[in-house]
């Protein structure tokens, strides 16, 4: 009897240990378990934020005024040797914020008055300090505008005989899209709506002309897209050096739309022929002409992020203006009589590109 009670105690005690134990396991690895799936959570939160928080641009309405660029440039290039040299962006960044960005309401006036204040000795920190989006405005219009001004080096005719000469320069150096004595006519239709394939806004610039038009790049780059797009037909897009912008090139010539030797990862310099304006597109056929009127569409991608270059997040601006103002530059071209291919008369080169072949 003592021994049966004695043995059933024991296995009471053990069992009674083996229960709060198993309470205490299980506890224990439950906190556990939460902990590390709030850790997780607050891993993915802080992520988030942290994406969420990137500080690049999210969109830009470019609104210069082709008369805006061309005053300021002449101010830039007329300072460039002097001891205070008047960089042309600060002047339109600071414009912008005086007119909120619309430069329909551009005065002369203004411009002349912020110059004379830097002549003076104002410094451009001093006048934009309490300007609350400035700094908006001068990262926007860099991205746009920030490689159209500078040193190059490009041949020119002598006046005296048939020879070149090669000429550094500070100015203009990127160039219409359409080669020189090659006509052209275009409005601002950015916006426009467009219905081939689903209902949408037309994000880029044409310009109508002529089948077989050399079309110029604009600005030097690495060739990113080449070959068939349903909606542009033949196309080409060029990614800038700095990877800011990327232009495309659309609805070029049937059949031979741009030069044999011209590929992806392809380098180009502002001025060489790329492709042949052309009529190509709205077809899942390749080479097929479906666009009613032969022209160029030109559109300009700002890319501030890597996640802006496709998607829903793509920035692209009205080139109207732009293509306006790069008319003062155009590129002569000659013809290959061998080949039938156009190429650019007069060498260039820029830092960029020096070491280009």
């Amino acid at each position: 009897m003592f021994i049966s009670f004695k043995l059933n105690r024991t296995v009471v005690i053990l069992c009674t240990v083996f229960i709060l134990l198993s309470f205490y396991i299980v506890g224990f690895v439950r906190n556990t378990s939460i902990k590390t799936t709030g850790t997780s959570k607050q891993s993915d939160t802080s992520t988030t934020q942290s994406d969420a928080k990137k500080n690049y641009i999210k969109w830009v309405d470019f609104k210069v005024t082709d008369t805006a660029m061309r005053k300021a440039m002449k101010v830039d290039i007329e300072s460039k040797d002097s001891s205070n040299h008047i960089d042309w962006i600060d002047l339109l960044s600071i414009l912008a914020v005086k007119y909120g960005g619309d430069f329909s309401r551009f005065k002369e006036a203004d411009l002349t008055a912020l110059v004379k204040r830097i002549k003076d000795g104002e410094k451009i920190e001093d006048i934009t300090r309490d300007m609350k989006y400035y700094s908006y405005y001068r990262e926007a219009y860099g991205a746009v505008l920030g490689a159209y001004i500078g040193e190059y080096e490009i041949e020119e005719a002598s006046k005296d005989s048939e020879k070149t000469a090669t000429v550094k320069k500070y100015g203009l150096k990127a160039f219409s899209p359409i080669a020189k004595d090659y006509g052209y006519s275009h409005s601002d239709d950015f916006g426009n709506s467009r219905s081939y394939g689903f209902k949408r806004k037309h994000l880029g610039h044409d310009m109508m002309g002529n089948v077989g038009t050399p079309v110029i790049a604009i600005e030097s780059g690495t060739v990113e897209a080449l070959g068939w797009n349903q909606y542009g037909g033949w196309r080409i897009g060029i990614r800038s050096f700095d990877r800011k912008r990327y232009y495309y090139y659309a609805h070029l010539r049937k059949g031979h739309p741009y030069p044999d030797d011209l590929s992806i990862g392809h380098t180009v310099k502002a001025g060489d022929v790329i492709g042949y304006l052309g009529m190509t597109g709205y077809s899942s056929k390749e080479d097929t002409n479906n666009i009613e009127i032969p022209h160029l569409h030109m559109g300009i991608q700002l890319i501030f992020d890597e996640s802006q270059k496709e998607g829903n997040n793509e920035i692209w601006i009205d080139c109207y203006e732009i293509a306006k103002f790069l008319r003062q530059n155009t590129s002569a071209v000659v013809k290959d009589e061998l080949t039938g291919e156009f190429r650019r008369k007069y060498e260039f080169m820029e830092a960029s590109t020096e070491n280009m072949e």
